[in-house]
C-alpha cells in the first residue's frame, strides 16, 4: 500500500483553529486503516477562513479540503479523503479556488505548497535561482537589478531601496549589517509572519543577497515575543540553510560569507521604527534617534546598516532571478511590482492577497473580501495598521498606490486592511489612534508624548459632548503639531485616523454633517 502525502499547515492562524488536532486526528484514522501516509506541515496559501486546509497529493493534483475541525477527519476518511473523494469540504485544487485564481503571486508563490523546513523542496520550487544569478553579477550589478525593478519599502513611506542599498554599499566601514524589520505590529498585518513560517529560505536569501549586494557579512531577523512559531520556523531553516552551505562563509561555494540570526524585540510598537529598531537590537531601550545620522552611515552599533522589512528583502530573490524589469512591468505609476495585501476586520473572506499595485480599495473589500461578515454595509477601511485613515466607502475607488493614497492623506504602509460595517463608532476609533500612541510612544520628543495624552482628553470632552466646536479646533491643531513636529511616524501618523474619521464623519463627532461625496 503506497504511502500518500497529506499537507497540514503549522501556521499560527492553522494551529489556532485547530490544526494539530486535525493531524492527530488523521494519524488515528489512517492507524485504523493501516494505511500509510505522510504528513507535511506546511505554510497557510492565505484563505484564512478555510483554516485548517487540508491538502492531499492525488494522481490529479492537491486536493484541498476545509475548514476541517478534528470531528470531520472520520467522515472526511470514509468520503475518500486520501484519493480526493467527494465531500462538503472539498475545495478542489487550492490554486483554482477563484480567490487564488485571481492572485499574481510572486513573494508568496511558495508560500503553502512547500515544505518551510525543506532546502530541497525550496530549491525544487524555484528557490535560490536569484542567489545563483547574484553571485555571477556582483555586487554593482545586483544593486543595478534592484533599481530597474522600482521596488519601495513595503513595510511604511515607500523610500527606493536601491537607494538605501546603495547608500551602504558606498560607505566605508570594516563592518557592515543587514537588518530585517520583521517586527510586524499593524493591525491587521500578517504576511512577514506567513512569510516566515510558510517559506523562511525566501527571507535568508533575500537577505543573503542584500549582504552581497552591499559588503555586509552579518545579518539579523528582528521579530516579535508574539510570533513563536515563525521564530523557531526562522531558527530551524537558518539551521538547515548553514548546513547545505547557504550561510556562512563562502556561500554557495563563492567568495562571499553572510551568516544571520534571530532576535526578539520585548515588546514595543516604536521599535517598528527603524532607530528604535536598532537601540533595542544593541540591547538598549527602544526610543528613537534623531537622524542624520542615518542608519545607512551610522546604524547598528554604529556602523553602515540596511534595514529593510521582511515584505521588500523576500522580492528581491523574485527580481534577481526574472530581472529587474520583468519585476517593473507589474504595478502602476511609482508603485511597481506586487503587494501582499492582508485583508482583516469584518469581512467575510479574509486573507493574504497578492496583487500588482493598482486594483482598487472597492475590489479588495467588497470583491475579493466578500463585504461584512455581518452582512450589513461597509462603513469604512482602515488602511496601513492603527496610524492608517479610514477611508470611507464613497472613496473606495482609490488604486492601491502610494501617490495615489497620499493624495487623499492616507497611507499604504504594511498593506494590511481592517473593514468595519456601519456599527462601527467613529469617534471611538480616533480616540483609540490618540490612546494607542500615547500607550505606545518612547517619550524622547514633546509632540508625540504630551501630544496624544492631551488628544485623549479632548476626545473624552467631545464625546461627552463638552465645548464640541471648540475642542474639534484645538484637535486638529493638535494634529497638525504631531503631524509636523514629531521625532518619528507614530506621533507623526497618529492625525491620519482622527482626522480622516473627524473629516468624513463629522456628525459622529457631534459637528455638522459636510460630506462632499460627488466632491470626492
Amino acid at each position: 500500500m503506497s504511502t500518500v502525502r497529506i499537507y497540514v499547515p503549522k501556521d499560527a492562524c492553522a494551529i489556532a483553529c485547530g490544526a494539530d488536532e486535525v493531524v492527530a486526528a488523521i494519524e488515528a484514522a489512517a492507524l485504523k486503516r493501516r494505511q500509510p501516509v505522510e504528513i507535511v506541515r506546511n505554510g497557510s496559501r492565505g484563505m484564512l477562513w478555510l483554516e485548517p486546509l487540508v491538502e492531499v497529493v492525488t494522481p490529479e493534483g492537491r486536493i484541498g479540503y476545509g475548514p476541517v475541525a478534528e470531528d470531520d477527519v472520520e467522515a472526511l476518511f470514509e468520503a475518500g479523503l486520501l484519493t480526493g473523494g467527494d465531500h462538503a469540504l472539498r475545495i478542489g485544487k487550492p490554486e483554482e479556488h477563484p480567490f487564488m485564481a485571481k492572485q499574481t503571486r510572486l513573494t508568496f508563490a511558495r508560500c503553502g505548497i512547500v515544505d518551510p523546513a525543506s532546502l530541497a523542496d525550496y530549491r525544487a520550487h524555484g528557490g535560490y535561482r536569484g542567489l545563483e544569478r547574484a553571485l555571477q553579477l556582483g555586487p554593482d550589478a545586483i544593486i543595478e537589478e534592484v533599481k530597474k525593478s522600482g521596488l519601495r519599502g513595503r513595510g511604511g513611506a515607500g523610500f527606493p531601496t536601491a537607494i538605501k542599498w546603495k547608500t551602504v554599499a558606498d560607505a566605508k566601514a570594516d563592518r557592515k549589517y543587514i537588518v530585517c524589520n520583521a517586527d510586524e505590529g499593524d493591525s491587521g498585518t500578517f504576511a512577514d509572519r506567513m512569510i516566515m513560517e510558510g517559506d523562511p529560505f525566501e527571507l535568508i536569501e533575500g537577505m543573503t543577497i542584500a549582504g552581497i549586494a552591499v559588503g555586509a557579512t552579518k545579518g539579523y531577523v528582528y521579530t516579535r515575543s508574539e510570533y513563536p512559531h515563525a521564530i523557531w520556523a526562522m531558527e530551524k531553516a537558518i539551521e538547515v540553510a548553514r548546513a547545505g552551505g547557504m550561510l556562512g562563509a563562502n556561500i554557495s561555494g563563492s567568495p562571499y560569507s553572510f551568516d544571520l540570526e534571530v532576535r526578539m524585540g520585548a515588546g514595543a510598537y516604536v521599535c517598528g521604527e527603524e532607530t528604535a529598531l536598532l537601540d533595542s537590537l544593541e540591547g538598549k531601550r527602544g526610543t528613537v534617534r534623531a537622524k542624520p545620522p542615518l542608519p545607512a552611515h551610522k546604524g547598528l552599533f554604529q556602523k553602515p546598516t540596511v534595514i529593510n522589512n521582511v515584505l521588500s528583502l523576500t522580492a528581491v530573490p523574485h527580481i534577481l532571478a526574472d530581472g529587474g524589469e520583468f519585476y517593473a512591468n507589474f504595478g502602476m505609476g511609482r508603485s511597481r511590482g506586487t503587494m501582499p495585501i492582508q485583508i482583516a476586520g469584518n469581512v467575510k473572506f479574509g486573507g493574504l492577497f497578492e496583487t500588482a499595485f493598482g486594483i482598487t480599495l472597492g475590489e479588495l473589500v467588497n470583491d475579493i473580501g466578500g463585504g461584512t461578515v455581518t452582512g450589513k454595509p461597509v462603513k469604512a477601511a482602515q488602511v496601513g495598521g492603527p496610524l492608517g485613515a479610514y477611508v470611507p466607502t464613497w472613496q473606495f475607488d482609490l488604486p492601491f498606490d502610494y501617490e495615489a493614497f497620499a493624495a487623499k492623506d492616507a497611507l499604504i504602509g504594511h498593506g494590511g486592511i481592517v473593514v468595519f460595517d456601519e456599527n462601527a463608532d467613529m469617534a471611538k476609533m480616533a480616540r483609540f489612534a490618540m490612546e494607542f500612541c500615547s500607550v505606545e510612544s518612547c517619550g524622547k520628543c514633546t509632540p508625540c508624548r504630551i501630544g496624544s495624552t492631551r488628544g485623549v482628553e479632548l476626545m473624552d470632552r467631545i464625546i461627552a459632548g463638552e465645548r464640541v466646536e471648540s475642542n474639534l479646533a484645538t484637535l486638529t491643531d493638535l494634529c497638525q503639531t504631531m503631524k509636523l513636529g514629531s521625532l518619528c511616524a507614530l506621533g507623526g501618523f497618529t492625525p491620519y485616523p482622527v482626522l480622516s474619521a473627524m473629516n468624513h464623519f463629522p456628525e459622529e463627532f457631534g459637528a455638522p454633517p459636510r460630506r462632499l461625496e460627488a466632491a470626492e
